[in-house]
């Protein structure tokens, strides 16, 4: 098997000791990564090897994106809460999708996310087959989450059973770059007896349940009307934590003794700073959380919440909100935001024995960041004055991505998809659009909710 050498000015390794390696190089063999260090060193070591240089450029590892729904609704769900938005815009599209109209949003995201980096998504998505299919053929890594409504008022979502089917087709797929999970859109989504299922499933199958959970504060009220306990509380309680993984996406309204809980039972979370703002949903307290050890990735959440699938603008986000919500400059610093778009998100989907960081035996899921922009000046990669971590956070934008490299195959080029025709996939989304409004608008008008919308 012929080995590749990448060498570039800068590597930021993500390992455990932070460690940004000058003049510095990636061998890579097959998927996996067998050297890193000085570029001198690595091409004696390893002579034979297919080099690439790339000049001006930091070689980073591939961002997570640990919630994202897939989606053609960008800036047509606007100003509205969370729970308004659900019932007036959300909701109804679901009942209305198609599979091909789910095919072709997954298509289109997954392409957005690997031009901007991200080279894992956790996806809560529909027809989750479709998805996977994207992922397999465009070259990234995928967490499949159906989005389940296993209650008789939900049942316009996927079920379990398209769940199961998922885990028993998909699971290890692409040469394990597809891992499915079981989701439900809402603990409350189920019904007893469909929560029941959907532990027995994560267990049956050895591996994750996801759902949102504690996003707004009507989530604590719901429960506390429900079960006279806080989310986090009413969940141990009928054994969603008692599963090989557990993880919840947003986590936002939440006390000391949940996060102790949650740190406690495993439990691992998304933190989705733009979605909370824009929904008005509130800070979640990313810092107590990582200080109680619990994984906390970052997601964008979907194109309609956002409205963009860009991780380092999520990443900016994510320091400027634990900045304000502690009313402390230092909060949130650019090496903790960039292990929770790195390794914390590998750590929080349970992968971080294989992504998340450039270190011998991972995958290499690689990503060029240009460093010949403005943005990126001055450069001081280290000394005392090293700001390579400062800026990938709060300056880099997402197109300043050129390579995006997964499991050794490179699927961006030059700031160019190699694995699909962008255009094609823009004009493919544009096409079905006008048949997912009429739809939805026409479910709209026979629920007496078309008012409610246009208002």
């Amino acid at each position: 098997m012929t080995s590749q050498l990448l060498t570039a000015d800068i590597v930021v390794t993500m390992n455990a000791t932070r460690d940004v390696l000058v003049d510095a190089g990636i061998v890579i063999e097959g998927d996996t990564i067998i050297a890193v260090g000085a570029a001198s060193d690595l091409a004696l070591a390893y002579p034979d090897a297919a080099r690439t240089h790339f000049a001006d450029r930091v070689l980073m590892p591939g961002l997570v994106n640990s919630h994202h729904h897939s989606g053609m609704l960008r800036g047509t769900a606007e100003h509205l809460p969370v729970w308004e938005w659900l019932r007036l815009h959300i909701d109804p599209m679901h009942r209305v999708l198609k599979p091909e109209d789910a095919e072709a949003a997954a298509w289109l995201c997954y392409a957005e996310g690997l031009l901007s980096g991200t080279t894992t998504v956790v996806d809560m998505w529909r027809y989750m087959d479709g998805a996977a299919r994207a992922a397999s053929a465009l070259g990234n890594r995928l967490v499949t989450v159906n989005y389940v409504g296993e209650h008789p008022d939900y049942n316009y979502f996927d079920t379990l059973d398209d769940n199961e089917k998922m885990l028993q087709e998909w699971t290890g797929a692409a040469g394990g770059r597809i891992m499915p999970w079981v989701g439900l859109e809402h603990p409350f989504y189920a019904d007893a007896a469909g929560q029941r299922r959907a532990i027995s499933l994560a267990k049956q199958y050895d591996t994750g349940l996801y759902t949102h959970c504690s996003e707004s504060e009507l989530d604590v009220e719901l429960f506390d009307h429900r079960t006279g306990k806080r989310p986090m509380f009413a969940l141990e309680d009928i054994g969603f934590f008692d599963v090989p993984r557990t993880m919840i996406a947003h986590a936002v309204w939440l006390d000391a003794p949940e996060i102790a809980l949650m740190a406690e039972r495993g439990v691992s979370v998304s933190h989705n700073p733009v979605s909370n703002m824009k929904l008005a949903s509130g800070f979640a307290p990313v810092a107590e959380l990582l200080a109680a050890g619990v994984a906390v990735g970052i997601g964008t959440d979907g194109e309609k919440e956002n409205n963009n699938l860009d991780m380092f603008e999520e990443m900016k986000v994510a320091s400027l909100m634990g900045k304000l919500r502690k009313m402390d400059a230092a909060a949130m610093d650019s090496w903790q935001v960039l292990e929770m778009a790195t390794t914390g998100g590998a750590r929080a989907i349970g992968e971080d024995g294989r992504l998340g960081s450039l270190e011998v035996g991972k995958q290499a899921d690689i990503v060029a960041v240009r460093t010949d922009t403005p943005r990126m000046t001055p450069l001081l990669p280290e000394g005392p004055y090293a700001n390579i971590h400062h800026n990938l956070v709060h300056a880099v934008r997402g197109d300043d991505v050129t390579h995006t490299i997964v499991a050794g195959r490179t699927v961006v080029a030059d700031g160019e998809l190699v694995t699909a025709d962008m255009p094609e996939l823009i004009a493919r989304v544009r096409e079905l659009v006008p048949g997912l409004f009429a739809r939805r608008t026409a479910y709209l008008e026979s629920a007496g909710e078309l008012g409610g919308l246009m208002g």
